[in-house]
């Protein structure tokens, strides 16, 4: 029997929460950040996993950023902090039998936070892809991950998350896991 934590790919969603241009300019190592984010995506889709993305205000703050949007299926849009404020969100992860939810995006004290909040309170296990997420301050980031770990969110990172979801070298698709994290490694060396 899997740990209550344990992350497995049929249970798993991945939502990503407001990368968009005009927040990305102020969030120290973006390209970084958009990269990790990139690659969850690019990982869970290879493993069926679903993802689904939002947009905080895009009037103001912009589209998602280029290299994201591509990746990413049609993005409400939101003007509250909370993701769950759009009531699509947790309903299509409910429809779809999704009850784990990793969370990437920015900022982690605001958006990410209230969104965290509610999937928590909602019943769902959240994961937090840490390296996937980001404030413009660190310390508003540091405080919000403490805080989410102490209401129950799992700190996890990126290529964690997707060695989890794959469960071993015996799953179908680890060769292409395992292409998508070495080609990552690449880019971070």
């Amino acid at each position: 029997m899997p740990h209550s934590t344990h992350l497995m790919a049929h249970e798993a969603a991945l939502l990503v929460i407001d990368v968009q241009e005009k927040l990305m300019a102020k969030i120290p190592g973006a390209a970084t950040l958009v990269r990790n984010i990139a690659f969850l995506i690019d990982g869970v889709r290879l493993l069926d996993v679903p993802v689904s993305a939002t947009e905080q205000y895009p009037k103001g703050l912009g589209p998602t950023v280029p290299e994201l949007a591509q990746r990413l299926p049609e993005r409400p849009d939101k003007v509250a902090f909370s993701c769950c404020a759009i009531p699509a969100v947790a309903e299509g992860f409910r429809n779809k039998g999704r009850s784990r939810i990793v969370l990437a995006g920015i900022e982690s004290h605001v958006c990410v936070l209230h969104t965290a909040l509610d999937l928590l309170a909602a019943g769902f296990g959240v994961f937090l892809a840490v390296d996937a997420l980001a404030s413009r301050l660190a310390l508003d980031h540091e405080i919000a991950l403490r805080r989410l770990a102490s209401a129950g969110a799992i700190l996890t990172t990126v290529e964690t998350v997707l060695f989890e979801l794959t469960g071993g070298s015996g799953h179908p698709r680890f060769k292409q896991v395992s292409a998508l994290v070495q080609e990552r490694m690449k880019g971070l060396s």
